[in-house]
């Protein structure tokens, strides 16, 4: 068995590496005039972040919301700061150079579209979204529609990170059709799982 180095550092440029790839591609859309959303969980940390910097949590990767019609024009833009369009296992991703990882990439979903048939709503529109800071987010209550129509294990901790610092409440199933607000009652009912 190898013996593991455990570094500081490199947890660190780990997560500033994410950010940078946030940042990098967002100017580039930013720049072209394109319009997209962060989501996943750099919206999460980004609207966390808004009550409470240190109920952040990490994520690996960069997820952005698109229109389809639009990605042409992305890839333009991306490949010309260096990113690489790839579409693998029927995922659009930019990898971040020519030796990125799947990880190392900034991955597409589309706006106005369903992941699956069976999905009980699509992916909202990229005009559902504010801007941060730096780049364009995806509304709060748009966010949390994604994460309940996805409703995967990384989806309900994300919901219970936004439960936890108040953003979301006992208010909140009446936005959203009925198996999307039972899936929300659930967590608001049991925010620990």
């Amino acid at each position: 068995m190898s013996v593991t180095t455990f570094s500081l550092d490199r947890m660190v440029s780990a997560v500033e590496k994410v950010k940078a790839r946030l940042l990098r591609a967002a100017q580039a859309l930013d720049n072209a005039g394109l319009a997209y959303a962060v989501v996943g969980g750099n919206a999460v940390a980004s609207w966390v972040s808004s009550v409470d910097e240190a109920a952040v949590r990490n994520t690996q990767d960069v997820n952005m919301l698109l229109r389809r019609g639009d990605l042409e024009k992305a890839k333009v833009a991306l490949e010309a700061v260096g990113f690489i369009f790839r579409h693998v296992r029927g995922i659009d991703m930019f990898l971040d150079g020519p030796n990125a990882k799947a990880r190392d990439a900034v991955h597409i979903v589309f706006a106005n579209e369903r992941v699956f048939d069976t999905d009980i709503l699509p992916h909202p529109d990229v005009s559902e979204s504010v801007r941060a800071d730096r780049f364009q987010v995806l509304s709060l209550e748009a966010l949390v529609q994604i994460k309940l129509t996805a409703y995967h294990d990384k989806d309900r901790v994300h919901l219970r990170d936004l439960i936890e610092v108040g953003l979301i409440d006992e208010t909140w199933p009446t936005k959203y059709p009925p198996e999307l607000a039972a899936r929300l009652q659930l967590l608001l009912d049991d925010p620990h799982g």
